[in-house]
């Protein structure tokens, strides 16, 4: 029997993992798919006049099963993939492409949604309602559905390829990732790595019946070696693996794949009438226009070049005199910037992560979260897990009553792409009176626990563990009738608020005695420690500030210039992007734009300047908190209902607005940043 075919009957309805056999996918995607269209089919032959309760509000309601379905296989796809899986996403994606455009072209469908949107002034529609007509209106007009017949099948068609080529790409810097290993016979070439570092390479080695230790390009195997290893030689071989992902001219290359992509999205966009495809994605942002991000990205590379030329010299000067380095290259940054920081601060991340044990640290999150909006957090043994490293928990509040069901899977592994993120296996919606509650998770990539030491974080690493928990929190408390504007289904530029601001909390000392303890001891971090972390948290800020400009105007170039068809070399074209925020020389055999997940695989296209745009909005919303108190309560509550409960019921700058009383300004982020006094 197929068990992703029929309601879960399992504790909370949640997914059935070890139910779940691969095979089980692609039959129960056409299954599921087929109800859908029948679902649709009941719409759009009801002869009765077409409201918003017979058209709009079954619409939204329509497909739950296969959205199950959907989000299961996908997240698998992230975190626990394999080749059989990898296989069916490529056989999957064109049949859920092809379902979506027989649906955004379906014309009866539009007749009936065209006719409500027309008329809506006749309807007694609440501020949700009169959201969810607009987006599904819109959902529709910019898929197509104004179309003539000949341009809805070439559009058909772009999807599908577009569907294809993403995960090809996704898949190919998997297999790159997978691929390298550093393996290192002479202990003496591991000088400088800190211990636990030096114990967690030979443990994967030992994993891999390796002899030595073993360096790979995951975040917490690579981060550190870039970070410490003295062996310049071995950090720059290192460095340029990392960089050169999907660059090489080989089977994983991925360099015709992004012109590909860059000129399918470019077409799409033209032929739905839009001048490129950064104007048809900004519509549906806070910025509005590509004008408006370049005017944003560029205001504050003014701020910020001139700091961050100051910085790297300063970076050059200090390798200069410490080891004679005539020429500062990108794998000297990391190496430099550490020792120039325990310099300055005498502080490195080695002192601080004895106070940070990952049990420690998700406790002191969890703590937070019961102080800000009275959330209880239980770990749970009932519920199916895709893999044994996945922590579960019950999410209640103060009333005891199920707030969330919350997944937390915190180390790499083979099959789990790098880096950090918050999805949902189930999202919270109102029907029948029903108040479903969302099935919410957080993956990231930290360093497992040793025979000698529990995993133990760098700063950084808490700071990405608070991001994913603030997107979490707005997944968790989301409290909107409809599924398609509950959680974080919200503007892409203002996604990144609720998992910004909770990063402030790390860097304040009444929230830090919470949970900075030290593992051995139980010690509490101690006040300087604190004062350094304050200290130094604007080290670099100018360098930092002016890289994540660069991957904004990297991602505006793709996207919002002439047709990409002009470009004939992916390197060339980044070179020129690159060309006012450089700082390190270039190094010809790297290409960022092959292995730029966020936007070849992820969402972010167009979308890459929302995270300093987040910034803005966060640092105005944390100075709020500030004035009233870290832990108050009332300003907590506002939060919560203006911004974290209220998904994309309304436009984000009204709800903004509601919450701070006026609209964000950059001052209170460069002052943050120490980039304006």
């Amino acid at each position: 029997m197929n068990s992703l075919s029929h309601y879960f009957s399992t504790p909370y309805n949640t997914a059935p993992f070890s139910k779940i056999n691969n095979k089980d996918f692609l039959p129960a995607f056409k299954k599921a798919i087929k109800n859908a269209k029948a679902e649709i089919d009941v719409i759009i032959t009801n002869l009765e006049t077409p409201t918003f309760k017979n058209t709009i509000e079954v619409l939204d309601f329509s497909g739950k099963q296969l959205d199950r379905i959907s989000s299961i296989f996908f997240n698998l796809n992230s975190a626990e993939t394999n080749d059989e899986i990898q296989k069916i996403a490529q056989e999957v994606s064109p049949l859920l492409s092809e379902f979506s455009n027989d649906i955004v072209l379906n014309e009866k469908l539009f007749d009936r949604i065209k006719t409500i949107y027309e008329s809506k002034n006749e309807f007694d529609l609440t501020t949700e309602q009169q959201t969810l007509l607009d987006k599904k209106y819109k959902s529709f007009s910019r898929n197509g559905a104004n179309l003539p017949k000949d341009k809805k099948q070439k559009l058909r068609k772009i999807d599908k390829e577009l569907s294809q080529l993403k995960l090809k790409f996704g898949e190919n810097i998997l297999a790159e990732t997978n691929k390298f290993e550093m393996l290192i016979t002479n202990e003496s070439d591991l000088s400088g790595l800190p211990e636990g570092a030096k114990e967690a390479a030979k443990l994967l080695a030992e994993s891999k019946d390796k002899k030595g230790w073993l360096i790979t390009l995951d975040y917490p195997s690579y981060i550190p070696f870039m970070t410490y290893a003295n062996n310049r030689k071995l950090r720059k071989k290192l460095s340029v693996a990392f960089g050169s992902k999907g660059f090489k001219n080989d089977e994983l290359d991925n360099q015709d794949i992004v012109l590909k992509i860059a000129n399918l999205r470019y077409k799409r966009a033209t032929l739905l009438g839009y001048k490129t495809h950064a104007h048809f994605v900004l519509e549906e942002r806070m910025a509005k226009t590509p004008e408006k991000v370049s005017e944003f990205l560029n205001e504050l590379l003014e701020k910020a070049k001139p700091a961050a030329e100051r910085e790297f010299e300063e970076l050059q000067n200090f390798a200069k005199d410490l080891d004679k380095i005539d020429r500062l290259e990108k794998w000297d940054s990391a190496y430099y910037s550490e020792k120039l920081k325990q310099k300055l601060f005498s502080l490195d991340d080695e002192l601080l992560k004895p106070y940070f044990k990952l049990e420690n640290v998700i406790q002191g999150v969890f703590t937070i979260a019961n102080k800000l909006y009275d959330l209880q957090f239980e770990e749970i043994f009932t519920i199916d897990k895709y893999h044994e490293d996945v922590l579960t928990y019950k999410v209640t509040n103060k009333k005891g009553e199920l707030v969330s069901i919350f997944y937390a899977d915190f180390f790499p592994r083979q099959g789990k792409r790098n880096g950090a993120w918050m999805t949902s296996f189930k999202p919270q919606y109102i029907e029948d009176g029903v108040n479903e509650r969302p099935h919410i998770s957080i993956v990231c990539n930290f360093t497992k626990p040793t025979k000698s030491k529990p995993s133990l974080l760098t700063f950084n690493e808490v700071t990405t563990l608070f991001h994913e928990f603030g997107h979490a929190l707005h997944g968790m408390l989301a409290n909107t009738t409809y599924p398609s504007l509950s959680g974080t289904s919200v503007y892409w530029d203002f996604v990144e608020l609720p998992s910004q601001i909770l990063e402030n909390w790390c860097y304040e000392k009444e929230a830090l005695e919470l949970f900075a303890k030290h593992y051995k001891t139980g010690e509490i971090i101690p006040m300087d420690l604190v004062n350094k972390i304050k200290a130094s948290s604007n080290f670099h800020e100018g360098m930092q500030t002016l890289r994540q400009i660069s991957f904004g105007l990297l991602d505006m170039s793709w996207h919002a210039g002439e047709s990409p068809e002009t470009i004939k070399s992916v390197k060339q074209h980044e070179k020129n992007a690159f060309g006012h925020t450089q700082l390190f020389p270039d190094v010809a055999r790297n290409c960022m734009s092959t292995s730029f997940s966020h936007i070849f695989q992820g969402g972010y296209s167009s979308g890459y300047y929302s995270y300093k745009w987040a910034e803005v909005l966060d640092a105005d919303a944390f100075e709020y908190f500030k004035a009233k108190g870290i832990f108050n309560k009332e300003i907590a509550k506002k939060f919560k209902e203006t911004v974290l409960s209220k998904g994309g019921t309304e436009d984000p700058m009204i709800l903004y607005k509601r919450f701070r009383g006026k609209e964000p300004k950059p001052e209170a982020l460069l002052k943050r940043a120490g980039l304006i006094k």
